[in-house]
């Protein structure tokens, strides 16, 4: 079967939007899971809190308020539930086949470890292992958004070091760097058939050639962690802490295609070495953030506290992908928002064992309804978290953190590459049980 030019040039233009088709809108990753204490209080106090050793990855300057050498392991188990319900049409208005694509949520582990150790009456050192950013959304094959998204699987994990200098009873002062590793997995159907017939090729229809795009890509890069730590008055602890932002540049992202028999012999002749598998590099830059903590001991029971973080995801605008291919270069911008996240909450010493806590936050998305898709159909999200300390004994104690997560259901109205459509609602649930275990030794 021949192309004539006006063919080949449609392919050429078709090849050029569907490099985009794979990530575009993907980048509300943050985590706050990284503490079974601070999940019971809804984080309120996460770098000002006395006894929570997740500082050493959060505010080093409050290593200050550990005592002794400690190790701490703490695990999250978020359940994020993700139901669409909605209708698509294809590039000629024609209904999409397909389900609403299941949960397309997950039940996934967020494990923490912590180490802390003074080196000196005023010196402190620390080791973590933490997971900042992580997110997994993955639809039934063949549903009806699958031109839109089928599979979005991003994770980072940091090990750290940090220090902590004591300067004087009032002020303490930290910082440390940490290696990132950060991995991003995603998958698209591609509707070769509305490719093909919008270029007018004979016996090829919206739906008729669906294959598949996989973009798997991994990356390292160091960043850095800025504290203080500000003891006014007694009973009162002010934590103020700066996380860098981490530009990673993965030059080597495996992408493949997956292209069925009669639509690539077309597409060979027509536009060789374009949808073949290959590499691309680019830049992901994951957002710098900085935290103002509050904790007021009220008396020898209570305690109150509360947080304020704000995240720069308004710099994650355009990341840019270069094939190493005849695929053309795609630049896809994002559109995210700066984002803020509030939160109150109290302790209540019970007895030398038992310690209750409680807390409610007003967490602020980066997804406006804008550019919401549905790789993160997100919205934002109100918490209501309780949790307690057992203090087994003098060295060793346990902490459990729960949090239910109120949400509104979002909508979606989308048009991919190939010309088809997606309108519906999701129906999203979330609930988070946290748990930790501490043992300290020494002086």
């Amino acid at each position: 079967m021949k192309i004539n030019k006006a063919q080949r040039r449609a392919l050429v233009a078709i090849a050029a939007g569907l490099a985009g088709t794979g990530v575009a809108h993907a980048a509300a990753f943050q985590l706050k899971e990284q503490s079974a204490a601070g999940q019971g209080r809804a984080f309120a106090g996460s770098i000002s809190q006395d006894g929570d050793a997740t500082v050493v990855a959060n505010n080093p300057a409050a290593m200050t308020l550990l005592d002794g050498r400690l190790f701490q392991a703490d695990v999250a188990v978020i359940d994020y539930s993700v139901k669409f319900r909605g209708a698509g049409s294809d590039a000629l208005g024609r209904p999409l086949t397909g389900g609403n694509g299941g949960n397309a949520g997950d039940t996934s582990p967020v494990p923490s470890l912590y180490f802390h150790t003074p080196l000196t009456d005023r010196l402190h050192l620390g080791l973590s292992v933490t997971a900042p950013f992580g997110f997994k959304t993955e639809y039934d094959d063949g549903w009806v958004g699958r031109y839109h998204g089928i599979k979005t699987d991003l994770k980072a994990v940091d090990v750290g070091a940090a220090l902590s200098y004591k300067v004087n009873d009032m002020l303490s002062l930290g910082a440390s760097v940490f290696a990132e590793r950060l991995e991003v997995k995603l998958r698209d159907a591609v509707d070769f058939g509305a490719l093909l017939a919008a270029s007018r090729v004979p016996g090829f229809l919206p739906g008729s050639a669906d294959g598949r795009l996989d973009i798997d890509g991994h990356n390292t890069e160091l960043g850095y962690t800025l504290g203080a730590l500000l003891r006014p008055a007694d009973g009162l602890s002010i934590g103020l802490a700066y996380r860098s932002e981490v530009k990673h540049s993965p030059d080597g992202a495996k992408v493949g295609f997956t292209v069925p028999a009669a639509a690539n012999a077309i597409l060979s002749a027509a536009r060789p070495g374009t949808f073949v598998d290959t590499t691309a590099s680019t830049d992901i830059t994951l957002p710098a953030s900085w935290t103002l903590s509050l904790s007021q001991q009220l008396n020898e029971r209570w305690t109150v506290m509360a947080d304020y973080s704000h995240t720069a995801w308004g710099k994650f605008s355009n990341v840019v992908l270069d094939f190493q291919s005849q695929l053309p270069s795609e630049t896809l911008h994002f559109g995210y928002r700066n984002t803020s996240f509030y939160s109150i909450g109290a302790e209540y010493r019970a007895n030398d064992q038992w310690t209750l806590r409680g807390g409610v936050a007003y967490d602020q998305t980066p997804v406006t309804d804008a550019v919401r898709d549905v790789r993160v159909p997100d919205v934002d999200r109100r918490w209501l978290s309780l949790g307690a300390t057992w203090r087994a004994s003098k060295r060793l104690s346990y902490s459990v953190g729960y949090t239910h997560l109120f949400l509104k259901d979002p909508s979606v109205d989308l048009r991919s590459a190939s010309g088809s459509s997606l309108q519906g609602s999701y129906k999203l649930g979330s609930n988070i049980v946290a748990v930790s275990a501490q043992y300290a030794w020494g002086p």
